[in-house]
């Protein structure tokens, strides 16, 4: 690590700097192209996954989730027919399917196992509108 010198500008001023432990533990100056390395903390646990099996039509939800966090996605079963990914912000009284630059999203007709969306509103809830015209599927939506 290069070394420069610090000259404080009086004798009565204390220079300061920050810096943290290295992966050898040597000390590391933050500076802009090394800067203080951080994490993301959660402040709450996730939500509770919404899951469930049906061999029937099922409005499910609503799967609430935490702001900034994806939403994952399982579907598994022997069955035929659609999953719906629908979005809401006003407690489930008006849900709209999910749509990226205008074009249906989150519509599914057979098995997933993926990360459907990511919210930033703190009042959007999320339902599964299954429709069946055979077997059964098991859902999972989980953060």
């Amino acid at each position: 690590m290069p070394s420069s010198p610090i000259i404080p500008p009086s004798a009565y001023v204390t220079p300061v700097a920050v810096g943290f432990a290295d992966a050898q533990g040597s000390l590391s100056v933050v500076a802009s192209g090394v800067p203080l390395p951080v994490t993301t903390v959660r402040q709450s646990a996730p939500p509770a996954p919404l899951a469930g099996t049906t061999s029937a039509n099922l409005l499910a939800g609503p799967f609430i989730p935490l702001a900034d966090s994806p939403m994952h996605l399982q579907l598994s079963g022997t069955w035929s027919g659609s999953v719906v990914l629908e979005r809401s912000v006003d407690g489930g009284a008006t849900r709209q399917p999910l749509t990226a630059g205008g074009v249906a999203w989150a519509r599914f007709t057979g098995n997933v196992n993926e990360p459907v969306w990511q919210e930033q509103e703190r009042e959007a809830s999320f339902y599964l509108a299954i429709t069946l015209t055979s077997g059964t599927v098991s859902y999972r939506v989980s953060q």
